[in-house]
């Protein structure tokens, strides 16, 4: 009987033993896989981040943003407060080198207490007040330094998040807007939902972003003739900032009815402007418009409010 129970025993110890091992070896195995698989979508999720992040900094508003934290950083207050910091740092008292002791090490003295080298007369009142100065200076520099830093975080994200949802920054490409507005100029744009004749507004269109003028409202009737003279409800548009008049790229059929809902948008460059006037772009929707432009900003010769 003690014999059975033995062998019984063992049997089973035989058994659990090898059901460990081969869990062991499944769960080495699975992790393995899991492993493999969680490198590789880490790869591509890192793959996909790196791609997207140089995809956003190419972008319109990333180049913007950079070229405005570049003017912000060699503006002039900001010089002011650098120039200041570094006069700042250059009123620091120069930090003495160590004295080398010529007494052996055996007889030295221990290091004693303040109040005792004042009494000794091994540490002046002069020293003392030298010190303060030198520390009042440290801190100071240390503070300015510290206000500007988060100044210019402060000023960073505000501006990011104004740029952002309230007043966009575009830079202009092409010259469909000329005499206007010219290529590489920088203008600030509002948020609004009131557009009227006129205004210069900038739209989604293809995932790029078109800057044209606002030439008819919802149900307006349109009507373009040869000499490329704009017609609005019959009535003659004054357009003084077109400085040549053309019929354009125009394959729709005139007079044309604006959808309600949506602008008809043409360029000042009449003669090679792609806009409203084509099939291509039609009319846009007020869901499409990003918002009217108010200002150049950039250049500087260019600088003032846009018409």
């Amino acid at each position: 009987m003690r014999e059975k129970l033995k062998s019984g025993l063992q049997s089973l110890k035989n058994k659990l033993s090898q059901a460990w091992r081969s869990f062991s070896a499944g769960f080495a195995k699975g992790w393995k896989s899991f492993s493999a698989w969680a490198s590789r979508k880490w790869k591509s999720f890192s793959a996909w981040v790196s791609k997207g992040w140089k995809a956003f900094c190419k972008t319109r508003f990333a180049i913007a943003i950079r070229n405005g934290a570049a003017k912000l950083w060699d503006s002039r207050p900001i010089r002011a407060i650098r120039t200041k910091a570094g006069a700042l740092k250059g009123m620091l008292p120069k930090k003495a080198p160590p004295v080398q002791s010529s007494e052996p090490k055996a007889v030295r003295t221990e290091k004693k207490s303040a109040a005792q080298m004042v009494e000794d007369g091994d540490l002046t009142t002069e020293a003392i007040e030298s010190e303060l100065r030198r520390e009042k200076y440290k801190h100071r520099y240390s503070g300015l330094l510290r206000s500007t830093v988060y100044t210019l975080i402060v000023i960073a994200a505000a501006a990011a998040l104004v740029a952002t949802l309230l007043l966009p920054v575009l830079q202009i490409y092409g010259n469909s807007m000329s005499p206007t507005l010219r290529e590489g100029d920088v203008v600030v744009t509002i948020k609004t939902n009131s557009y009227d004749y006129g205004d210069i507004c900038s739209f989604y269109y293809s995932n790029r972003i078109l800057v044209k003028r606002v030439i008819g409202k919802p149900m307006d009737r349109i009507d373009i003739d040869d000499d490329g003279n704009v017609y609005v409800n019959g009535k003659l548009l004054d357009e003084p900032y077109v400085k040549e008049k053309a019929k354009g790229v125009c394959d729709i059929d005139f007079p044309f009815r604006v959808p309600e809902g949506s602008y008809f948008m043409i360029g000042d460059h009449r003669e090679t402007s792609i806009d409203s006037r084509s099939s291509t772009i039609g009319c846009i929707s007020q869901d499409e418009i990003v918002g009217k432009i108010l200002f150049t900003v950039w250049p500087i010769k260019h600088f003032g409010v846009t018409k």
